[in-house]
């Protein structure tokens, strides 16, 4: 499980580095604004039907089937076939629709942009980007048939050419004096295809000859239409989240630009951590619990929260004390100002309190996914929701722009603790090992001492790091310093030793 992690971890990891600089290229040749705001809530549409009909219903509902009929030898091929064609139907229609509907998809999305220039970019935007759903979507199947038969690396990799082609797009237009926005719209369903054809081969190449079958209603699709539709919804009720965040932050103009930075900010450990340990923990808990040894079930756990655990609480204390130097290392280049990176190093404080949680979330959910039990995590979805929704809302007048980050984080713990009332369900199965919580009370102790440390350094160094070049070099000795005091601390308290470390590099 720890390779797999690790393989998966490190695509993820290349992915949100490549990511990372894409943003800063995003900051520095458009800067936060009209434009960069119009780009984002454009893109978000693809993105947010995706999870509807593709990474939510399908990592929660396809690859556990598919991990059973693969384990039983029960023509697990036919039912991938039968899968991707009624997913490429659903998707041809809802494009279709999109590329007709869109100004009214964009108003019910941000409506801070009416009587706005933002309105009219955003629409032309999406109408480019749109197509992009079809291919992602087809990607993400196919990505979770290769998870079940433990093929993680080109699927876990695939997501990479996304952030090689925006880069490649928008070093052109700089290099040629090009529109940015441009070549920026354009590349993204440039990367679906490609996408979509990398994985397609590599799956034909280790023996899943996939095609697109004849749509049909067969009782294999209405089971999985069945368990997958809790699970779309509940995915959907994240990116309602999301849509709520955006209609707030739409009011201000700048406002989403500074939250998209502050999010791409946390979403790297988020990404590298939890959504790694995500995809290779469902297929191993539905493969043990299917075959009854939940021995083996409570180990996997175990391991997946400790490895979340040592790199989340330290990651989660450096976005807190450290904001600024980060925000500004990344950002404060180009077209982006001062006032630009102090908003979006605030914002990424407020989410970092919220990071644990949404790790945990991703730790929490293959325990109900594994069992085909869709429906408690989007009930429990659908209340994390209205909390969401209820903060951003109410605190809009007193913290403005603020007050949709902060409804993230609180919406986030409040669906923990529901998931976590749940799963004692499950008995002893859902509870981690007493060695495994002694470790991880040391790791957070470790992650404190760290914190400690990390803003003393920057007392230290008062304000004489400000930007350019230099503020770069700056947050790269503070990121050294904390991964070096946390690793020093996490083996002085004895939550993890050296040789150990070793050990699982090694392997």
């Amino acid at each position: 499980m720890l390779r797999n992690v690790m393989t998966v971890g490190f695509w993820t990891l290349m992915s949100r580095i490549l990511g990372m600089l894409r943003e800063v290229m995003l900051y520095a040749l458009i800067g936060a604004g009209p434009v960069l705001d119009a780009f984002i809530a454009a893109f978000r549409l693809p993105n947010m039907f995706r999870r509807f009909t593709a990474e939510g219903a399908f990592n929660a509902a396809f690859v556990p089937m598919f991990s059973k009929r693969v384990e039983a030898d029960d023509n697990p091929i036919g039912f991938a076939n039968q899968a991707m064609g009624s997913l490429s139907f659903v998707l041809l229609i809802l494009t279709a629709l999109a590329m007709i509907f869109m100004p009214l998809f964009i108003w019910a999305t941000a409506s801070g942009f009416a009587d706005d220039p933002r309105f009219d970019l955003s629409v032309d935007y999406a109408r480019v980007m749109f197509p992009y759903i079809l291919f992602i979507s087809l990607a993400a199947l196919i990505s979770g048939a290769l998870y079940s038969i433990g093929k993680f690396a080109v699927a876990a990799a695939a997501p990479v050419l996304l952030n090689v082609i925006i880069i490649a797009a928008l070093g052109t237009s700089w290099m040629i004096g090009g529109s940015a926005i441009t070549f920026l719209i354009w590349s993204v369903p440039a990367a679906g295809v490609l996408q979509l054809g990398l994985v397609w081969y590599h799956a034909r190449q280790n023996g899943l000859n996939l095609t697109l079958a004849r749509p049909q209603f067969s009782p294999e699709m209405k089971h999985l239409l069945i368990v997958a539709t809790p699970a779309a919804l509940a995915n959907g009720v994240v990116q309602i989240n999301l849509l709520v965040g955006q209609l707030v932050s739409s009011q201000q103009v700048g406002a989403i630009s500074w939250l998209y930075g502050a999010d791409r900010l946390y979403q790297l450990p988020l990404g590298v951590v939890g959504i790694a340990v995500g995809i290779v923990l469902l297929p191993e808990l539905s493969r043990h619990l299917k075959s009854g040894d939940e021995s083996a079930a409570k180990e996997a756990l175990s391991n997946g929260a400790f490895f979340t655990a040592a790199l989340s609480f330290p990651a989660t204390v450096a976005l807190f004390v450290i904001p600024l130097p980060l925000a500004a290392a990344l950002y404060g280049y180009g077209q982006n100002t001062i006032p630009d990176v102090q908003a979006i190093a605030l914002a990424t404080a407020i989410y970092a309190l919220g990071l644990p949680a949404f790790m945990l979330q991703k730790l929490q959910q293959p325990l109900f996914f594994a069992r085909e039990d869709t429906k408690t995590p989007f009930r429990w979805a659908v209340v994390s929701m209205f909390i969401n929704a209820f903060v951003a809302i109410g605190l809009w007048p007193a913290l403005g722009w603020l007050s949709p980050a902060i409804a993230t984080v609180v919406s986030s713990w409040a669906m923990v603790g529901l998931l976590h009332l749940s799963s004692r369900a499950f008995g002893d199965v859902a509870r981690l090992k007493s060695e495994t919580k002694s470790k991880i009370m040391r790791v957070a102790i470790a992650s404190i001492a760290m914190g400690v440390v990390l803003s003393a350094a920057q007392f230290s160094a008062g304000g004489y790091f400000t930007n350019g070049i230099t503020q770069f070099i700056w947050a790269l000795i503070l990121i050294a310093l904390g991964a070096t005091t946390y690793i020093i601390f996490a083996m002085m308290t004895g939550a993890f030793r050296l040789r150990e470390l070793r050990s699982a590099m090694g392997r």
